[in-house]
């Protein structure tokens, strides 16, 4: 229960930070792409602030003994450059920049009952479905390894 508890309050957290720092607004994030026109830079700092964050906590994974409640940290360990991680990078900037929404920020803004948001999830479900199929045919060969 403390795990699912614990689920349910990051996503809360996540979604009102997304909704302050106005991710949730596809014209926002699309400003913020058009850098050849009334170009918005406000999300760079929200962008700048996530980093630092994370730069932190990954600098303090090694050093801790374990996290809260699970037992291990799930670290990745493939460093290589390959076709798949390319292909879903440009479909990920590809939607993400057309339609102004990333997954997070489309499913904090589902309840609103926007219906290019009802389409744009759609399509991500689509595509997530897609991409479970084609790894189901063609598993990755290396796996997350675990830190303990």
């Amino acid at each position: 229960m403390k795990n699912h508890l614990a689920i349910f309050l990051a996503g809360v957290i996540f979604a009102l930070g997304l909704g302050v720092s106005g991710m949730t607004q596809p014209a926002k994030v699309v400003g913020f792409l058009d850098i050849t026109g009334v170009w918005d830079p406000s999300l760079a700092f929200v962008m700048i602030g996530a980093i630092a964050v994370h730069t932190l906590a990954y600098r303090l994974v090694p050093s801790m003994k374990s996290p809260v409640l699970v037992p291990q940290f799930g670290i990745p360990s493939r460093t290589d450059i390959t076709g798949r991680l390319i292909g879903g990078a440009v479909l990920f900037g590809l939607g993400w920049g057309l339609s102004g929404f990333c997954p997070g920020p489309a499913l904090t803004s589902l309840p609103a009952g926007d219906g290019s948001t009802l389409i744009f999830v759609g399509a991500m479900l689509s595509g997530m479905a897609g991409v479970h199929f084609i790894n189901r045919q063609r598993p990755l060969q290396q796996p997350v390894s675990e830190v303990s």
